[in-house]
């Protein structure tokens, strides 16, 4: 599954893994998050194709962490309000000082 993977997708994506340790099924989280963070519109079409809508939401939505910008595209393009990403939620509850 290692070469469907790094045939698919850019092997940068996967920078700091081991290509051997990519499953597809047990780096489906990994996968998601990479492809929506760093990826193109092939790229997720491709991701589409591999994984269902209901696996990639429920994949993001348990992310501790995604940088705002993917934040925003993933809950637009997958219909999901803000609040039910676990990412979201931490960071309200972790206010910051002045964002300058």
């Amino acid at each position: 599954m290692v070469t469907d993977i790094l045939n698919i997708f850019s092997r940068s994506y996967f920078w700091d893994v081991d290509p051997v340790q990519l499953d597809i099924s047990k780096s489906r989280q990994l996968i998601i998050e990479r492809v929506f963070s760093f990826g193109n519109i092939n790229d997720l079409r491709q991701l589409m194709k591999i994984y269902s809508k209901k696996d990639i939401k429920e994949s993001l939505c348990n992310l501790t962490y995604l940088d705002p910008k993917t934040l925003n595209f993933a809950s637009l393009f997958l219909g999901i309000p803000k609040s039910r990403f676990k990412c979201y939620t931490k960071k309200q509850s972790n206010p910051t000082h002045w964002n300058y």
